[in-house]
């Protein structure tokens, strides 16, 4: 008993660690404009000394450059504006987000949400929360405020541990936060910033939405299958008998609110607007002739994918007006403004911080110093033979350290991005498996952090339904979850890379694939 005691303190403190460390870090957009700094004094130092490397690529030399110089002076004035306007997450992310905050506005989410889960048979109510859950990211962070209770609620009148569903609600919306059969924001996102870090090898690089789209829309049956799994073999039995004697007074006369009929019909009526927009985009990609299509007639690479945002944001507002009208949620054309307003207000924060990151980036870039600690890493890499398999599921664990410290994707990805990204094209890797593997050590470890703000709300659930609940409660709750997606995703990813499958149209695991 001693032994564990010791054990639960020592885990304890390391939580207590991460915490007070983390909120001693600044705020993200701050780590940059101090990054950007350190970039400047790191490339006047470097650039004394002459340092460069031969561009794998073009052949030619890469010095490197200083941003404390007249030339350094003149770049960072004169493209301040274009690197921020022009920073590519920065317009998928805001053109995806109108849509989807008009799909979000008028309810469109929160009746599939509740629907899904009302109609779902006894027998596999848990891996339906999951797939809810999962699927709920593509209205951002919805699912992990709206799933967790509704579980909570469903599994109290099914007989079930409500903290179980509580558990596997929030471990389906947020360990499977980057995985969707849909094209979320967090794809535009991603892919934005990938791009700008692809391009200190390949200016012509274009890192697209749906580049991963064949592993992630694979990665939701996983996660749905593991979270349920966990849930049911492994928390639910820990968790044992429930006693209501323990929770909020009130707390367990709630039911959850039946989705009414005009919500159903609405919703219905969405669906068939989608199959019609799904039939027309078909029916214009269909012939060999088509402008949508790449020359030869191919569809990978075509115009099709690479302006697949415009397209995905149109089938957003289709559907999502067709229910609005239909469930009487937009009773006026202006409505839709307002709601694609109310998506971007709730964007200001990003775009605050796009500013610091698109100034980081591109010094970083023009410095010269992101090839230049490219070149020499993938040759080190390459004369010890650390390369392949090892090297990509190291990088994953590391990116779930990294995650304790970091919570917000974005700015993590974008801290990593311009360092790895070109060091593994250097190894053969596409940019687009890069991010993929990140994606995998990001997501399974947001679960335990103790600095991811939905955990503390989630605890907050938890003590309604046991009020003895604390915050090692949630964490030892989530454990089994992360270990399971860490692990279950790994061996996804190895069986990927051993067949050497396409991860998205036309995107292989290596650059010469």
């Amino acid at each position: 008993m001693e032994d564990t005691n010791h054990k639960q303190s020592k885990f304890q403190r390391v939580l207590d660690f991460i915490e007070r460390f983390g909120n001693k870090l600044p705020h993200p957009f701050l780590i940059f404009v101090y990054l950007a700094a350190i970039i400047i004094i790191i490339s006047a130092i470097v650039a004394s000394f002459d340092i460069s490397v031969t561009h794998p690529g073009t052949g030619e030399e890469v010095v490197a450059k200083s941003l404390l110089s007249g030339e350094g002076l003149l770049f960072a004035l004169e493209t301040m504006l274009e690197n921020f306007t022009g920073f590519a997450p920065l317009g998928l992310v805001l053109t995806m987000m109108l849509g989807i905050g008009v799909a979000q506005g008028v309810g469109l989410f929160d009746t599939a949400i509740k629907l899904t889960i009302e109609k779902a048979p006894r027998a596999v109510i848990t891996y339906a929360i999951a797939f809810v859950a999962v699927m709920g990211n593509i209205a951002s962070d919805a699912a992990a405020v709206i799933v967790p209770p509704l579980a909570a609620m469903v599994f109290y009148s099914l007989g079930r541990h409500p903290v179980a569903g509580i558990a596997a609600g929030f471990a389906g919306a947020v360990g499977g936060f980057t995985a969707n059969l849909l094209i979320a924001g967090t794809d535009a996102l991603l892919a934005g910033i990938t791009t700008e870090a692809a391009r200190a090898i390949d200016q012509d690089m274009l890192i697209t939405p749906i580049d991963n789209y064949f592993f992630m829309a694979t990665s939701v049956f996983l996660i749905v299958l593991l979270v349920g799994l966990v849930t049911e073999k492994v928390i639910e039995p820990r968790l044992g008998k429930y006693d209501p004697k323990y929770a909020e007074e009130g707390i367990l006369a709630q039911k959850q609110e039946k989705v009414g009929r005009i919500e159903i019909k609405a919703l219905r009526n969405s669906m068939i607007a989608a199959l019609v927009y799904i039939g027309v985009i078909l029916a214009l990609i269909w012939p060999e002739t088509s402008v949508l299509r790449g020359e030869g007639g191919v569809l990978v690479p075509s115009p099709f994918l690479s302006n697949i945002v415009p397209i995905i944001f149109v089938f957003f507002i289709v559907v999502s007006v067709t229910y609005g009208i239909s469930a009487k949620t937009i009773k006026k054309s202006g409505d839709i403004p307002v709601f694609m307003a109310s998506a971007v207000k709730d964007m200001a924060p990003y775009i605050v911080l796009v500013f610091a990151i698109a100034q980081f980036i591109a010094y970083f870039n023009w410095t010269n110093l992101s090839t230049i600690i490219a070149v020499n890493s993938a040759d080190y890499l390459q004369s010890v033979n650390f390369v392949g398999l090892p090297l990509i599921i190291i990088f994953i664990l590391v990116m779930g350290m990294l995650n304790q410290f970091i919570t917000s994707g974005s700015a993590q990805w974008a801290l990593m991005a311009p360092v790895f990204v070109p060091m593994f094209m250097l190894l053969d890797f596409h940019p687009a498996f890069t991010q993929l593997a990140y994606r995998i050590g990001d997501s399974s470890t947001a679960l335990l952090t103790p600095l991811n703000p939905y955990l503390i709300m989630v605890l907050g659930f938890m003590k309604r339904y046991d009020k003895r609940s604390g915050l090692g409660s949630i964490i030892s709750t989530m454990i089994p979850y992360t270990i399971a997606l860490m692990v279950g995703w790994i061996l996804l990813m190895i069986v990927w890379f051993l067949l050497d499958l396409p991860i998205g149209p036309g995107i292989n695991i290596r650059l010469d694939g």
